[in-house]
């Protein structure tokens, strides 16, 4: 399959659900467990009929500034991390994978429980390119898509979530002078993000020097992850895309 071939695959399977990789870890404790089912119905949310849009407003109790949207969140850190810097921000965060949505789900319990939490985390457990297709144009003043399955082996490439097809959407959904954040420490996915990137006229990279996509900007969370690959001698960048 060549490149163009591989960027082009995901057109024909995007109507349909499809979740690759783990979808489980280890066992959570019978309490974490308990504690899990409680609290994930109150923060999650489900995907609407195909022929439905969803306003991200309607996920929260009350209207929120604005809405941003992260995709594979992981554990859950650099969500968390901003939700509690932007309180008055919503955040919609996607991850298939449950043992880190249920340390996202813990976190956001103690704290409500604490009294500490802002009621503006939402969790979609399913298929993130569904919930792209399903927000209203101008929805999400924000998104993120950091450290993300990079897909090593050629025939798995079209599985990569950032794409020329979820690049379009993403354009759809921010409004001008809205952002989109990519970051790997993947040499090849690098290269692919750049490519994509620079073929979608309606994002302009916000680099003028080496060091803005060698360091993460100061108002940038790190992730678990990154600090992972950090360790273990892997250098990530980082991508600021603003709406044209």
């Amino acid at each position: 399959m060549s490149d163009d071939e591989s960027a082009a695959a995901p057109r024909k399977v995007f109507g349909r659900r499809l979740i690759y990789g783990r979808r489980r870890g280890r066992k959570l404790s019978p309490t974490r467990e308990s504690r899990f089912e409680t609290w994930l119905p109150r923060v999650g949310f489900a995907l609407p009929p195909p022929d439905r849009p969803l306003d991200p407003a309607t996920l929260f109790g009350a209207p929120k500034q604005a809405y941003w949207l992260e995709i594979g969140f992981g554990d859950g850190t650099h969500l968390w991390t901003l939700a509690q810097q932007h309180p008055e921000i919503g955040f919609i965060g996607v991850e298939p994978y449950l043992h880190g949505v249920a340390k996202l789900v813990m976190r956001i319990a103690d704290a409500a429980e604490a009294g500490g939490y802002a009621d503006n985390i939402r969790i979609l457990t399913d298929d993130a390119r569904l919930l792209l297709k399903a927000l209203p144009d101008a929805s999400i003043a924000r998104g993120f898509v950091l450290f993300p399955d990079p897909w090593p082996k050629k025939r798995h490439n079209w599985r990569r979530i950032v794409n020329a097809e979820t690049l379009a959407d993403w354009a759809r959904l921010l409004p001008p002078g809205g952002e989109l954040r990519l970051a790997t420490d993947v040499p090849d996915y690098q290269r692919w993000m750049l490519r994509h990137v620079l073929a979608e006229p309606r994002f302009g990279w916000l680099a003028e020097r080496s060091a803005d996509w060698r360091q993460r900007p100061a108002d940038w969370p790190a992730s678990k992850y990154e600090q992972k690959a950090i360790a273990a001698g892997r250098r990530p960048q980082y991508y600021r895309l603003r709406r044209n």
